[in-house]
Formats: structure tokens, sequence, C-alpha cells
């Protein structure tokens, strides 16, 4: 077995010159946005054309959009908030957190995100109570699995990415280990396989835990994100983007 992109496949630079690029997010509407948490922006690139989308974005890391198409960010200042689409930033959670790192949107309207200095990842619940799921030393990038029914939280400090069974009623599961590697951030895609960006690249495993192998990248890769079956990877400086074989798992 081998990585879903064809040998041929291209890694191309769209984008560069930042402080610290993190949290790709393509949206239905044709554009990518990314992090630069030490500028304190969001940056959009569209058709090769980069413009800011937000300033002083308090530090924000992790972006993922929920079923209106809203972005919502971990906030590395301390907080996960909600862009509407009048561009007011709305607070979801703020209380007793310190750096927001990741974050996820699922299909049932709750909202998971890792907080490293708590050890901890917290879910939103749709109802907007915001609660503990799981402890872990230094939890960092969280995804989840095609069907919504698994959680992966890389633990970047222990080196060890860990898959949490979800709930009936939300809450998560024990967590089992996955992978025995340090993780930034990590994404899956609709075959089930994990896409994890670690020290020399991005490294893919089946759904099962069975490593596939490394798309090796110029720099230490901080995250990817998806648009169908195009990858899109972010490291400190640089934006990258890859054709595969597979498609990634559709953002909310």
């Amino acid at each position: 077995m081998a990585i879903p992109i064809d040998p041929k496949a291209e890694l191309k630079q769209i984008a560069t010159g930042f402080a610290l690029a993190e949290g790709p997010l393509f949206s239905r509407r044709g554009y990518l946005l990314f992090s630069d948490i030490r500028a304190e922006k969001i940056h959009k690139w569209e058709r090769g054309q980069l413009a800011v989308f937000r300033e002083r974005s308090n530090k924000a890391n992790g972006l993922t959009f929920d079923h209106q198409g809203r972005l919502l960010a971990a906030e590395g200042g301390g907080r996960v908030t909600r862009t509407e689409k009048n561009g007011a930033i709305t607070v979801l959670a703020e209380a007793d957190l310190l750096r927001p790192n990741d974050i996820v949107y699922s299909i049932d309207g709750s909202i998971y995100f890792s907080d490293p200095p708590k050890n901890r990842v917290y879910q939103i619940t749709r109802q907007g109570q915001s609660r503990i799921v799981a402890e872990d030393t230094g939890p960092n990038g969280v995804a989840l699995s095609p069907n919504q029914q698994r959680l992966y939280v890389a633990g970047y400090q222990t080196a060890i990415v860990k898959v949490h069974d979800i709930l009936p009623d939300g809450r998560l599961s024990p967590g089992k280990d996955f992978a025995s590697i340090s993780v930034d951030g990590l994404k899956t895609d609709e075959s089930g396989n994990v896409w994890m960006a670690s020290v020399d690249g991005i490294h893919v495993y089946t759904a099962g835990g069975e490593p596939l192998g490394v798309l090796k990248t110029p720099e230490r890769p901080t995250n990817c994100g998806w648009s169908g079956g195009t990858l899109y990877i972010t490291t400190p400086t640089s934006v990258y983007q890859i054709q595969t074989k597979v498609t990634g798992t559709r953002t909310f």
C-alpha cells in the first residue's frame, strides 16, 4: 500500500512570507482561509490572489466552518469564536481557557476543540455549553473520522495520536493509542485515512493504524486541509497544495 497520491503530482507553493501559518480551510465559495498566528491575521487566498480576511485575529490558530458556513476559530488568545455573516465576532467559549489550538465542527451541531496548556479537549454542545470531554498531556490537532463516530487527537508533546469513540451524548470514550508519532495538525479523508503533519512531512495512516508513507515537505508542516481531492498544507512560512487520489472529509 502507498499514499494515495500520484507519484507525478507536484507539491506547489501558492503563498509565502508568513510568520506562522496554520489552519488551512477551504470554503465552498471557492477560496482558502488560513491563520498567521504570530501576525494575528487570517488570510484569504482566492484564484492566486492573497488578501487579509481578518485583522487582529487574537492569535487564531485552527479554523473550521459550521453548517451555515460561518467561520469558527480556536484563538490562541484564550477563546473560541464564530464570525457572523455580517462580520461580527461572537465568543462561544472563553472562561477558564488558556490557548485553544484546533477545532472541528460535528454534524450534530456541536464543536470540539483542544487547549494544550489546559491538557484538555472540550466540547461546545448544541445548547452552547462548554464542557471537558477528554484530558491528556498537550492535546493539539483534532479531526473527525468521515463517519463522525471517532475523534482523533494529536499529542504533540507525547508523540502519540489517540482516537476516541464519540458517545451518543457527544462525550468521548477513553482514548486509545492510534499512532506513535509527534503530530501538529491532522485531517481525515473519505476513505478513512488520517493525514498528519509531523516533523518531516505529512504522514498518512489507514483508519486501522497502518502507515502508508510520508509526503515530504520543504519545511515542517503545521497542518493540512482539503478541497475535494486537493490537499492544502501550511508550514511556518508558506502554503502548498497537491492533488491526491482521494477526497477529503467534508468540513460542515
